[in-house]
């Protein structure tokens, strides 16, 4: 994403204690973020925590004289790129969602002219309260973005909806708000992740697939107006905000979910690296050490791709090959044995486990290589590759 300036309205809870955790990661960034406070909000943090975290003066006061024309609620909105309430309390929705205009904040709200997002922060009876989920429907039929809540432990001791989301899934779902929504309306399936195929109740064969590549191109999928759903092996990775996982373990686990998904789906993105083969004669019991070395007998898996591929009503499939040598030759020679539209290339030795990648996007007008970037950089690419295909079908 590129730097944008960033209008942060912290609310009155104490959720805004989180906030100055919130503009120190955008300003890491890279973007600009000016602050303004309710004047609760300055009980729990005080401005001079968030002036010195983004090196901008905080607004507090509708009658501040120092912006142009002394009109702060005017001002300060027409040089964002976005209006972000976090935390949004319960009373700060009701006034954003009736237009009520009796502060810095709220006024700013009433008179932007950029997006608006809120990221509410309540105890759970509050966020529950009918008439706190009736402003919040309000809001979403005004055209605000609503980012939450989480859930979890809140500070009165209890626990479930209500959190204010922590300040890194803010800044994850902001790069979304501000991407090209080149998928909007298409619904994408995506495997990642390595598979586990059991020896017996303690061993198993794997490889070294991190994910980071299939979670990263679910991300940009997401962010692109994609509906996501994300079927994936072991990683130990957190699930991308706003798409819908599925946990699996082996290749025969992964195929059954991806066939009970994908008569539901547009497209789908083969990007795990499923096992060849699984062990025949697993022990439901860990194997002792013997006299001699248990012979483990192999079977082949299931090919999950090449079988999306071939049914009647397929969605746009998108491979993925990863290769130890003749990239380009054994690639293209697997996008058309399982008759893809589009593959994506890279060297196992390189992607596994790492954070950047370099790849080559196949399809029927050739190739198409990508410099070595982060893989989070790389899933935009093959996003913006994708979405032009699509758009030619």
């Amino acid at each position: 994403m590129t730097a944008k300036r960033i209008l942060l309205g912290v609310g009155g809870g104490i959720a805004a204690y989180k906030s100055a955790e919130l503009t120190r990661q955008l300003i890491k960034a890279g973007h600009q973020v000016e602050v303004v406070m309710t004047e609760s909000a300055t009980r729990f943090v005080a401005p001079a925590t968030f002036q010195a975290l983004s090196g901008h003066t905080v607004y507090t006061d509708l009658w501040d004289p120092r912006p142009s024309n002394a009109m702060a609620h005017i001002e300060l909105s027409r040089r964002a790129d976005a209006f972000l309430i976090a935390p949004a309390t319960a009373n700060l929705l009701f006034k954003l969602a009736h237009g009520a205009c009796d502060d810095l904040v709220s006024t700013l709200a009433a008179a932007r002219a950029c997006p608006l997002i809120v990221a509410p922060a309540m105890n759970l009876q509050m966020w529950q309260n009918p008439p706190n989920q009736r402003n919040i429907a309000q809001l979403e039929a005004d055209g605000v973005t609503v980012f939450g809540p989480g859930n979890g432990f809140q500070a009165c001791g209890e626990t479930g909806d209500g959190r204010m989301l922590e300040p890194h899934e803010i800044v994850e779902l902001l790069h979304g708000f501000f991407a090209d929504k080149r998928l909007a309306g298409k619904k994408v399936l995506l495997t990642a992740g390595p598979t586990y195929e059991a020896i017996d109740a303690v061993r198993g064969i794997t490889n070294i697939s991190s994910g980071k590549m299939g979670y990263a191109l679910a991300r940009a999928c997401r962010d692109a107006g994609a509906e996501v759903t994300l079927v994936s092996g072991p990683t130990g990775m957190e699930a991308p905000m706003n798409v819908r996982r599925l946990d699996v373990q082996s290749a025969a686990e992964m195929q059954q979910a991806v066939l009970a998904e994908v008569g539901r789906s547009d497209v789908f993105i083969s990007v795990a690296a499923v096992a060849d083969y699984r062990v025949k004669n697993r022990s439901e019991h860990k194997i002792k050490k013997g006299a001699a070395a248990p012979t483990i007998e192999l079977e082949e898996n299931p090919d999950i791709l090449a079988t999306v591929a071939s049914l009647p009503a397929a969605p746009f499939c998108v491979g993925f090959a990863a290769e130890s040598q003749n990239l380009l030759e054994f690639a293209e020679a697997k996008r058309k044995r399982k008759k893809l539209p589009m593959l994506v290339a890279n060297l196992a030795q390189q992607a596994m486990g790492a954070d950047d990648n370099q790849v080559v996007l196949l399809d029927d007008a050739g190739q198409h290589p990508l410099p070595q970037m982060p893989k989070d950089e790389v899933a935009s690419a093959i996003v913006r590759h994708l979405a032009a295909l699509l758009a030619k079908r």
